[in-house]
């Protein structure tokens, strides 16, 4: 028998794992920021790329793909050779992988700050960057098939059955959410619309979590959990039952996240049986990685590994029971636009994703290292203080959700609402926020606690990553075909573009199943004739409320119950969204929700619009809401507005031909019209007059009010719910 000798790729481990340390660090600090912005909205007033709005997806996507994407590189990287007992096929695509991965998170870290946003939920980014992704993400996964082609390992291992399911998987789904059709360089259209929008992007919303955030991590499990105890995983059928299941359940769930809303009911009923279906395979790689340490707790006392790994798979299970909680109809009800999404989303990231990422690199770091960790008292400190953020994180969002959900819901005798200024329940669970401050904060100062103790172990170690020798036997060309005795999934254990195939296969059901009937059967959303294209003035204020992220604190979503209908108007129908390329449904109420913003029942001024973006609290001192000064002193760049309006058309938004020459006439009439209110105002009158005498005095260009950016935005708001008839009965609504 043939012994070959080879040597493993460290060097790509290790460029992973620092940069998954800083970007950690990173992501999580914006985060930070963010808690503080809830308590002190004044923090960078005036400085645009400081706003809420644009650093939340910044945060997000900083925590999601540079944090745990570059902690799912190292460890595959490190793993997949191993297992397979051979080098990474090409260490050109590696290296690709790693510096083209780099660059677009600096890239995201750019733009997305200065307002280039798809406004889409994790996918935020605009067209260029998601072609710079695909482009990546197809290196790493040749990379990974042609090692895998290249083994000295007949079958393969569990934790590369997630490997490509992973990558299949978040392949179809970043496609196909992508699609867009592009305007400018940075400025892109959702080819879908309203209710098909809103299905494909939590159809990959829910699925990048399933398949970016659970199924690599599970691969990493079964294989550093066996690693680090020493022990064999504790049931290899289960793994199998686990996988397939997995994979196969996982992808249609998504419109458990749209439940309520404008989504067809047969789509929602079938998101929610899946989830709960959802419970049994996740608990059932749960048990599997906990059952793995039997016999190993006296050595999870002592090692911070192991403590790091075992919390981490307990998170997994906390997160993927509540998961199905959440899909439920009566709990769904409660919980959805509430803080109690942002404690379910934290347990999983922080727990799951984090804790078995800082297990994995204080595992690994020693070895690549050939040295031993510099303070496993440092590393124990990590673990209790990451411990105790993670619980002084969650449990006030928590108990906040209950809080809101209960305030927006109550009616006293008479029939009214107990509490009909929003901003009520902001104030009354402000000391939550503080609290979720203080647990991120505990949280952080533990990654500091990681930080220094590689950094430190790295020093003391004096040597240099290095490529490592191994040896194996030559793969041998044998016979694939099953023999007498032998399980038909060990044949497909070694037939790895088979099994690759039939994952496929397996995740592609469920997405066609949902998405295709409602892309394609135009019945799914019934046809409102009132419901007119946006105006240029209001599709460039449109454009400008999805560049300041304002979905990520309002929702324009109204449901059927008779709190919403009460406080918002008419439920949401799924006509009204034919036009809204993308959709703007939002997640979470941090304010109130702006569907029938424009309609007689919750119009204001529109010098209340002008003031309120100015200064939030000069109209309610307990605002938490940032202020936009820019908006009020920033021109309206028109230059692609007529352009904007052709990308329409080619989606299918009826503008005319006569309609687009026009665009910029049309913008000045309605502009000068929303100018004639504003100077009703005596107060805004005399700003207006002052402010063009002081650009006349020193001599400097003054912006006309009518062409300033405030303009469109108070044209898109005010238009919000005008075009069906509001009901004065809400004889459809229903009681939750």
């Amino acid at each position: 028998m043939e012994i070959q000798q080879f040597y493993y790729d460290n060097k790509i481990v290790k460029n992973f794992i620092y940069a998954t340390i800083i970007w950690g660090i990173v992501g999580m600090s914006v985060g930070l920021l963010l808690a503080l912005l809830f308590l002190f909205p004044t923090i960078g007033e005036g400085i645009s790329w400081l706003s809420f709005g644009r650093l939340r997806p910044l945060h997000t996507n900083a925590v999601i793909f540079a944090f745990v994407g570059n902690a799912i590189f190292a460890g595959v990287y490190y793993s997949l050779q191993r297992l397979l007992k051979a080098r990474m096929a090409s260490d050109f695509l590696s290296k690709v992988n790693f510096w083209g991965w780099q660059i677009i998170i600096i890239g995201a870290a750019i733009t997305l700050p200065l307002g280039y946003s798809t406004s889409k939920e994790y996918a935020e980014l605009e067209w260029p960057f998601d072609i710079a992704i695909a482009v990546i993400w197809v290196a790493f996964g040749v990379n990974m098939i042609w090692t895998i082609l290249n083994r000295r390992q007949r079958h393969l291992y569990v934790a590369i059955w997630f490997y490509l399911a992973t990558f299949v998987t978040v392949a179809v789904l970043h496609i196909f959410n992508s699609l867009a059709l592009p305007v400018t360089a940075l400025k892109s259209y959702s080819v879908y619309a309203g209710v098909q929008d809103a299905l494909v992007q939590w159809w990959y919303g829910h699925n990048a979590v399933a398949f970016f955030l659970t199924t690599p991590f599970l691969g990493l499990m079964y294989y550093f959990i066996p690693k680090a105890a020493n022990r064999p995983i504790y049931s290899y059928r289960l793994s199998i039952v686990h996988f397939w299941s997995l994979i196969f359940i996982y992808i249609w769930a998504g419109p458990h996240h749209l439940l309520y809303t404008a989504l067809p009911e047969w789509a929602q009923n079938l998101g929610v049986a899946f989830s709960i279906m959802l419970l049994m395979p996740s608990w059932g790689g749960m048990i599997n990685g906990l059952l793995t340490l039997r016999g190993a707790w006296d050595k999870v006392r002592t090692d911070p590994v192991l403590k790091f790994m075992v919390v981490a798979i307990t998170g997994y299970g906390m997160a993927t029971f509540e998961g199905p909680l959440l899909s439920l109809k009566s709990v769904n009800s409660i919980a959805h636009y509430t803080d109690w999404i942002i404690a379910h989303v934290h347990v999983g990231a922080l727990a799951w994703n984090g804790f078995l990422t800082f297990g994995m690199i204080y595992w690994l770091v020693p070895r690549l290292f050939k040295t031993k960790l510099y303070s496993l008292g440092l590393a124990n400190a990590h673990f209790w203080i990451g411990t105790l953020g993670i619980v002084m994180y969650s449990l006030p969002m928590y108990v906040a959700g209950f809080v809101q959900a209960s305030m927006w819901k109550q009616f006293n005798p008479d029939g009214n609402l107990v509490y009909p200024n929003f901003l009520e329940t902001v104030s009354e669970i402000m000391p939550l926020y503080w609290m979720r401050a203080i647990g991120g904060s505990l949280f952080i100062v533990g990654m500091f606690f990681l930080a220094y103790n590689i950094v430190a172990t790295i020093i003391k170690s004096k040597n240099k990553v290095t490529d490592e020798l191994a040896e194996a036997p030559a793969l041998q060309r044998v016979s694939n075909k099953r023999t007498k005795g032998e399980g038909w999934h060990t044949v497909l254990e070694r037939k790895p573009i088979k099994l690759t195939i039939y994952a496929t296969i397996a995740i592609l059901i469920g997405g066609i199943v949902q998405i295709v009937p409602t892309l394609m059967i135009d019945s799914n959303i019934p046809t409102i004739t009132e419901v007119k294209p946006y105006t240029p003035l209001e599709l460039e204020g449109r454009d400008i409320y999805i560049r300041e992220g304002c979905v990520g604190c309002h929702s324009q979503m109204i449901r059927p119950f008779r709190s919403e209908v009460e406080r918002y108007g008419e439920y949401s129908k799924a006509g009204e969204f034919v036009y809204d390329h993308p959709f703007l449904w939002g997640s979470k109420r941090t304010g109130p929700d702006l569907q029938r913003e424009g309609t007689d029942k919750l119009k204001k001024a529109d010098s209340w619009h002008f003031k309120h973006m100015y200064d939030p609290r000069g109209i309610e001192d307990k605002s938490i809401m940032p202020a936009y000064p820019w908006l009020i002193h920033d021109e309206l760049d028109t230059s692609s507005t007529q352009a904007k309006m052709r990308a329409m058309v080619s989606l299918g938004v009826p503008y005319s031909e006569q309609e687009i020459a026009d665009a910029l006439q049309y913008m000045d009439e309605q502009a000068i019209g929303i100018v004639k209110n504003l100077r009703e105002d005596p107060d805004l009158l005399a700003s207006f007059e002052g402010a063009k005498q002081a650009a006349a005095d020193n001599g400097e260009e003054f912006i006309e009010v009518k062409n300033r950016e405030i303009i469109a935005l108070i044209a898109y708001l005010q238009r919000l719910g005008t075009d069906i008839k509001v009901k004065d009965s809400q004889e459809e609504t229903i009681e939750k």
